[in-house]
């Protein structure tokens, strides 16, 4: 269920599709999740929005930013100059490697022999791939990702006193429960490094959306494991999936062969989550149409591209009408800036914020 300002706003918006954003329940989320963390530093991952409005929310209660990318490093150091940046991500380039950071995530012994040859100073993490098998994961971090126990060994020569080796990074899979999280942390830190970045993963849960990750018990369990570490984590989707919205409205309704669809302006080209993860998109229906609908039955959600991959939902018992508005929710990571934008050149979506 959304808000009632959310629907106040939606109801309102000058145009559809368009992205709106809740900033005040983004900051009260990241403010109860920077509590529960205690001690234990918490980075945003960037590469799930970077969207300024949220960024400039998130910075008033985070210790830094993740990111992956040049671009995304240019981004964040213009918004928040001398903000904490860690610098991750496989196949850095050289101008990449040469970027000013509060932490370098190495993925390999030759990328750490490129840092080498910049010359340049460095506090490095370094990340590992362990052989760890993971319980109930939306998605593991396996294949390229990181280093093994070898390839670790070929870098701790390496360091020196430009270079320096601050601890490990290990981000392991994503969709984790806090108790999974936890036994994976406790293997982890296991080990003889003083800082260790846990990376993110905490599960979100399109089919139940009022399901939220245990961050209490989390921050509870990594401050009975830290025993002195200087322990952070990197979550992304986690922390702003919450406060998007992907507003649009039906355009036409019909059944073919008995199965009966709403076709809503817009489509998965401007939030491909619902498409690439296969899942039903949560989302509300407000009644602002008068048109032709179907009541009471189950109904398909598609955008308007060709290709019958442009789903949002199926055989969702509902009622539509053509103009009725369609709030789909869980929209703010991994959504718009993930998506193929330009396919079919539709117009883009406009972004709207509510401050209060």
């Amino acid at each position: 269920m959304i808000s009632a300002r959310v629907e106040d706003a939606a109801t309102s918006l000058p145009a559809v599709p368009a992205y709106l954003y809740d900033l005040p329940a983004l900051d009260e989320h990241v403010a109860s999740v920077r509590r529960a963390l205690g001690a234990v530093e918490l980075y945003y991952a960037v590469k799930a929005n970077p969207d300024a409005e949220l960024l400039r929310v998130l910075a008033g209660h985070v210790d830094g930013f993740e990111v992956s990318s040049g671009g995304e490093h240019a981004h964040v150091t213009s918004l928040f100059p001398g903000m904490p940046v860690a610098l991750g991500g496989p196949g850095k380039t050289d101008a990449e490697l040469r970027l000013p950071h509060h932490r370098l995530h190495v993925e390999s012994p030759n990328e750490l022999r490129r840092l080498l040859a910049t010359g340049l100073e460095a506090d490095v993490l370094l990340r590992l791939n362990p052989d760890l098998s993971v319980e109930g994961a939306a998605l593991t971090m396996s294949g390229p990702f990181g280093m093994d126990e070898e390839g670790v060994a070929e870098c701790l020569p390496l360091f020196g006193e430009r270079v320096r080796l601050r601890g490990l990074h290990a981000h392991l899979a994503s969709g984790l429960d806090a108790d999974e999280l936890l036994r994976l942390a406790g293997i982890l830190l296991g080990g003889a490094y003083d800082e260790v970045n846990l990376g993110g993963g905490m599960a979100v849960s399109y089919a139940a959306p009022e399901t939220r990750f245990g961050w209490e018990a989390y921050g509870a369990g990594l401050a009975a494991l830290g025993q002195g570490r200087r322990l952070r984590i990197e979550p992304g989707r986690a922390l702003t999936v919450y406060c998007g919205f992907y507003v649009t409205r039906v355009v036409d309704v019909k059944r073919v062969r008995g199965e009966a669809y709403a076709i809503v302006l817009g489509g998965t080209h401007h939030l491909r989550t619902p498409a690439t993860k296969g899942h039903d998109q949560p989302f509300t229906m407000l009644p602002t149409g008068s048109g032709p609908g179907v009541a009471g039955e189950p109904l398909t959600f598609v955008g308007q591209l060709c290709t019958p991959k442009d789903v949002f939902a199926r055989n969702i018992v509902t009622t539509a009408r053509v103009g009725d508005t369609v709030v789909f929710e869980m929209a703010g990571a991994y959504a718009w800036n993930i998506s193929h934008h330009d396919f079919l050149m539709h117009p883009k979506p406009a972004f709207h914020y509510l401050r209060s």
